[in-house]
């Protein structure tokens, strides 16, 4: 497990996605999930909502959320109308529980920003519900010291090396920045050639990588 002790050197700022690399996306899925339950048994009475979310729950865990309302709609006979209050609670929902980083990317933030580091979040999907789960994290102080910027908005703007933009905006060389990502090899899309970057695996610990 790699710390902020080891790179800290090497690197003028930090570029981080946000799903599975600062937090367990899933902590946002399975509430979004719960809500939804909870509205459809209200609505309809049926399916209860335990049922439900442990449904969907355990469909995510072994089958992700491709098709995933297909599959609970089959299941309990959800009707079709609900499917675009599956979505919008994706991009909209108000979460009952905060949302948590990982401790160790916590601490890592936390020393960057002490070294004075330039911390910048590049996230990728849709720019809304990316910033739902933003407001909805406990940041602890380190969002201060944050520059969010929205992959597929900088995208469809014209920007089609959103990652340069990001770090042309910060005034910070293509080689002084650490991009961290779920997987080194799938940081984003399109990145230019000879981008630094890292899996976030190496620097989590095993009890972390175990939430993932």
């Amino acid at each position: 497990m790699l710390t902020f002790e080891d790179l800290g050197a090497q690197y003028d700022a930090f570029v981080f996605e946000l799903d599975d690399v600062l937090f367990p996306k899933k902590d946002y899925l399975l509430q979004v999930y719960y809500l939804f339950a909870n509205l459809l048994e209200y609505t309809e009475t049926v399916p209860p909502a335990g049922e439900l979310t442990n449904f969907l729950k355990t469909a995510y865990q072994y089958h992700g959320e491709e098709g995933l309302f297909e599959r609970a709609a089959q299941t309990f006979v959800i009707d079709e109308k609900y499917r675009e209050q599956f979505r919008r609670m994706h991009v909209h929902a108000q979460l009952p529980l905060r949302l948590y980083l990982f401790k160790d990317m916590l601490t890592f933030l936390q020393e960057a920003v002490a070294a004075g580091k330039k911390i910048i979040l590049l996230t990728k999907g849709n720019p809304l519900e990316q910033l739902n789960k933003v407001k909805h994290l406990d940041w602890q102080g380190v969002d201060q010291s944050l520059k969010v910027y929205f992959y597929d908005e900088l995208y469809v703007q014209g920007y089609h090396s959103p990652v340069e933009f990001a770090l042309k905006a910060n005034d910070v060389p293509l080689e002084n920045a650490l991009l961290v990502s779920k997987h080194k090899e799938h940081a984003y899309p399109i990145m230019p050639a000879g981008t630094p970057v890292i899996s976030v695996d190496l620097l989590l610990s095993s009890d972390a990588l175990a939430e993932k």
